[in-house]
Parts: structure tokens; C-alpha cells; sequence
């Protein structure tokens, strides 16, 4: 009887295991965090870099990170302030805040650290969080940027 518990646990293990690596890829077996439900908010940096790793976009994030280069704002179109981040384990993200939407974080610095909520869209070079902002219409799931205590959305 004890066996037969065993092996049914083990093989319901083994499922479970099959599924999410079927589903998420090999990264998803080193990252006990990772959620693999779609369309939700996740925390972790290693999600981040899975989404990256699988070139998917779409997907809402939180993460914090380092400032480790601000660029230009970018004044075509609807407004962007620009900057990279850094997360701890040295993956960099292109950040787009759009500044028509809510309010240009002019006290940002090189080195400052941030958090924030948007939405991941993979490129080569990283990926670029964008959608940290409310949505007007109500129709997108709200974002944020964090900087010293003050959350701009």
C-alpha cells in the first residue's frame, strides 16, 4: 500500500514537472517563484529574464532595479522619458514612461534605484517596459514608477 502512495505521488510530481516545463521552458525548473499563470503581475527578476529568453511580450511585470543610463526623452508622438535599468542579476531593461500620461520623473538620476509595474515587450537588446502609467480609459491594467518614495502614474 505504502508503495502504491509513493508511486502515485512521484508520478503526480512528475506531471506536474512535465506541464511547466512544457510550458514555461527549462528556466522554469531552476525558478520556484514562477508563476505560470498568463496575464498576471510577477515579481521576480527571473521571470523577466524567461520572458526575454522566450521572446514574449504582453506580459504586466514588477521588478526593481538601478538606473544606469538615462537618454533622451523622446518627443514624437505621445511623450517618453527613457533610461535604462539594471536588475540584480545584471539584465537591463529599456524603460518608456509615457510623460503626456503622467508626470516626467525630473529628479531621476544615474544609480538611483526604482521599481516599477508595466507591461514587457521583448527586444534583442533587453526588452522596454512601457504602460507605467494609468490607463485613461480604463481598459489596461494601470502601471507605476517608484523613485524615492513617490509613485508616478
Amino acid at each position: 500500500m505504502k508503495n502504491k502512495k509513493t508511486a502515485s505521488i512521484t508520478a503526480g510530481i512528475i506531471a506536474i514537472a512535465t506541464l511547466l516545463f512544457q510550458y514555461m521552458g527549462p528556466n522554469v525548473l531552476n525558478n520556484p517563484d514562477l508563476s505560470i499563470a498568463p496575464n498576471i503581475s510577477y515579481t521576480r527578476h527571473s521571470v523577466i529574464e524567461a520572458l526575454y529568453a522566450k521572446r514574449e511580450s504582453d506580459t504586466i511585470v514588477e521588478t526593481t532595479g538601478k538606473v544606469v543610463k538615462l537618454l533622451a526623452d523622446d518627443l514624437e508622438g505621445s511623450k517618453h522619458q527613457k533610461f535604462i535599468l539594471e536588475l540584480s542579476s545584471g539584465h537591463t531593461l529599456l524603460v518608456s514612461h509615457n510623460i503626456d500620461l503622467a508626470p516626467r520623473i525630473n529628479a531621476l538620476k544615474r544609480n538611483d534605484t526604482v521599481t516599477l509595474k508595466g507591461e514587457y515587450e521583448w527586444t534583442k537588446r533587453g526588452g522596454v517596459v512601457h504602460w507605467t502609467h494609468h490607463d485613461p480609459a480604463g481598459r489596461h491594467e494601470d502601471g507605476w514608477i517608484e523613485h524615492k518614495g513617490k509613485r508616478y502614474y
